[in-house]
């Protein structure tokens, strides 16, 4: 099971691998990695999917320096952190200050 104390030691700690799906999309929706870094601190997790594989994920929602919601995705497999995506929620797609789908 996830926590968001184990996934920030392990972000923290650099054990993070970045798939090319995720290096693609944060270039094309212009998220940075400062951005990322703030949403894992202050982000709490919405979803777990422990059947995804390869690995189990969670969906984070956190927030940018200048307080837009960010989703990330990530997959945990040996005591390192996978990135599979990030982007900011559609307001018309979430309910409940992004927490929920509509």
């Amino acid at each position: 099971m996830f926590d968001m104390e184990s996934i920030r030691a392990l972000y923290s700690r650099h054990a993070v691998d970045y798939t090319p799906h995720f290096r693609v999309r944060i270039n094309e929706r212009g998220i940075k990695f400062a951005d990322l870094r703030n949403a894992m601190q202050n982000g709490s997790i919405i979803e777990q999917n422990l059947q995804d594989m390869p690995n189990p994920s969670v969906l984070i929602l956190g927030y940018t320096r200048n307080n837009k919601p960010l989703h990330i995705a990530i997959g945990m497999g040996d005591n390192v952190l996978v990135l599979i995506t990030a982007y900011f929620p559609d307001s018309s797609r979430w309910l409940d200050n992004y927490k929920i789908k509509k």
